[in-house]
């Protein structure tokens, strides 16, 4: 099936004077950019200086919910198990034709005049897969990673792609210890094999957080927006 690369996104514009960052954050299985606007423009009303854009994955067959058409950024065969989780048996033409989709955004936006040291590419479960592979393989270095409750796809494949423009770019990692979707060691796993490969990694953990986005995560998250985009 033949993934269209012209993605739809929901835009907030930046609500100060200036525009002078940008941050792309991909939702998850099943949701949409809509989902993360109430967050986004949480975090917009404390940075004015910065726009969010929100993609729309493409709707596709998903085979763990039956081949059931939903918005995803790649096909999920099965969940549950660590080592397939984190890279083996997965959809990789799906994975590979999101994150050009992707990096065809960043590209449109850093062309409209935001520098790459200016954008933050970020992501929660599957569009966290997507943001990580996304910024790990790009040229462009960015001012910020951010994934939360999520992973590395196709692990050797895209640590094989890897450049080195955002080997010392700071990565925002986070994950509730009561995930029940994404387990809490999947999220453990990916921090200490980023770390391993010599990545600037910091990794926030939460009690009691399931499968979502936390207050205490959303502050943290904004804490390092702040860091690595100030005004």
């Amino acid at each position: 099936m033949s993934m269209s690369s012209e993605l739809t996104s929901v835009i907030q514009q930046a609500c100060g004077p200036q525009h002078t960052a940008t941050v792309f954050f991909l939702h998850g299985l099943g949701d949409s950019g809509e989902g993360w606007a109430p967050a986004a423009d949480q975090i917009r009303k404390a940075m004015p200086h910065v726009k969010f854009i929100l993609p729309n994955a493409p709707v596709r067959p998903i085979t763990i919910n039956g081949g059931y058409h939903m918005p995803g950024w790649f096909d999920i065969f099965e969940l549950g198990h660590l080592e397939r989780m984190l890279g083996a048996g997965e959809d990789e033409a799906g994975i590979l034709n999101s994150m050009t989709s992707i990096s065809r955004l960043i590209r449109d936006e850093v062309n409209s005049g935001i520098p790459a040291q200016r954008i933050v590419v970020g992501g929660f479960s599957q569009g966290c897969a997507i943001a990580l592979a996304t910024s790990l393989t790009s040229e462009y270095k960015f001012a910020g990673i951010i994934g939360l409750s999520g992973f590395v796809p196709s692990r050797n494949k895209i640590l094989s792609m890897a450049a080195d423009a955002n080997k010392t770019t700071p990565i925002f990692l986070a994950h509730g210890n009561a995930d029940e979707v994404i387990p809490f060691e999947i999220g453990k796993m990916t921090s200490e094999l980023l770390t391993s490969k010599g990545y600037n990694v910091t990794f926030k953990s939460y009690p009691r957080l399931g499968h979502t986005f936390g207050t205490a995560e959303a502050r943290d998250m904004t804490a390092f927006l702040q860091q690595v985009i100030p005004y």
